[in-house]
């Protein structure tokens, strides 16, 4: 994908309090302000996972400040690319846009242990996607 501006990618999974934060702090903390990252849900909880906060914080990467953020209509319209994790029918779908569905376990009531194996999943796409847009 070849543009003038950077591209928007958008993560989305049903409550925005585990898989499309980390993937929005892992993506935007390797693409260094190279693009744009947002995450959303479709039906988003109160309050960050806290074994995900804390997975994150193993790698230097602060979501005590982060919140879940429903999932908007402006939201996927501003994206280049979404990617929809774990949250099958209930997430919007537009003409036009490219999507990905990435099939990653869902770290709801998990401990730390199984949310690292589950962050860990999460980089390496990161990472292949990063590449792929840059």
């Amino acid at each position: 994908m070849t543009s003038t501006r950077e591209p928007r990618v958008l993560f989305v999974c049903v409550h925005n309090a585990g898989r499309s934060q980390m993937a929005a702090a892992l993506l935007h903390h390797h693409a260094a302000g190279r693009l744009t990252v947002r995450s959303a849900g479709s039906t988003p909880a109160n309050t960050l996972n806290p074994a995900v906060v804390e997975s994150m914080a193993e790698l230097g990467l602060d979501l005590t400040g982060e919140h879940p953020k429903p999932l908007t209509t402006d939201a996927v319209e501003a994206a280049d690319v979404v990617i929809a994790m774990g949250c099958g029918d209930t997430c919007h779908v537009y003409p036009g846009k490219h999507y990905l569905d990435w099939d990653l376990e869902d770290p709801a009531g998990q401990g730390v242990d199984a949310v690292r194996l589950i962050r860990d999943d999460i980089d390496r796409r990161v990472r292949a996607l990063l590449a792929e847009l840059l």
